[in-house]
């Protein structure tokens, strides 16, 4: 396989991935009921700059770790002939 159609196929797979993931967090709003009871009384009394800061707080969590997913299906992904 070619260089170009490995980026091709490394493509293919990210998007699945990010649209997996576009989907998951359009369903997300049914699970927002499954927090503890305490953490949301916090959240809610906190005003806005709280709630823009627990918002962005998720977000620089998130990233970093769905880097790492994608990075490592990535790779696992382009070594999957090797050991054949």
């Amino acid at each position: 396989m070619s260089v170009k159609g490995k980026l091709r196929a490394f493509a293919r797979v990210a998007f699945l991935c990010l649209a997996t993931i576009g989907v998951l967090a359009a369903l997300a709003q049914h699970a927002s009921a499954q927090g503890c009871a305490m953490c949301y009384q916090s959240a809610a009394a906190s005003g806005n700059q709280g709630r823009e800061a627990l918002q962005h707080g998720i977000l620089i969590l998130l990233f970093p770790t769905l880097g790492m997913f994608v990075g490592i299906f990535g790779l696992i992904y382009s070594r999957r002939n090797v050991s054949r």
